[in-house]
Parts: structure tokens; sequence; C-alpha cells
């Protein structure tokens, strides 16, 4: 599955809320992601209107990491 090119942090926040993430506050024009499931983990995403790739697969990758997942298996979970 391909990665999502129109997605905006807000979009990410609101996907990721299927893992157990919530934003916890934020910082300028960036959010922080909480999530206690398999243990603490926190994100930050760039609120921005549109995600580059890179930074898109980055913070997948660090999600799919701290969940013990492969990257196809997280992004069928979210996008599927």
């Amino acid at each position: 599955m391909r990665l999502p090119r129109d997605l905006s942090g807000s979009d990410l926040a609101q996907v990721l809320r299927k893992l157990g993430y919530s934003i916890t506050r934020q910082t300028g024009s960036h959010l922080r992601l909480t999530t206690f499931e398999h243990g603490e983990h926190h994100l930050t995403i760039p609120h921005h209107a549109s995600l580059r790739v890179g930074t898109l697969s980055a913070i997948l990758a660090d999600v799919a990491t701290h969940f013990e997942m492969s990257r196809e298996q997280l992004l069928d979970t979210l996008f599927g």
C-alpha cells in the first residue's frame, strides 16, 4: 500500500487515534501525541497543511517499531 500524498498533520493525528494516540499538547506548529498502548510512546508531528512523504514515512516507521508491526500491517490498520 502506498503512503497517502495529501495528508495533513491534523488528519494524521485523527488516524493515529485508532492506535490510542491522543494530542497532549501543541507548541507552535507541532503537535505532541501520546499513547499508553504497549507502553508509553510520544510522537511529535508537524501541524502543516500537507506533510512531506519523507516526514510521514519516518513518523509511521516510528509507530510501527513501537507496536512491533511491519510497515504494511500499520498502513492496512490505519488506511485500509
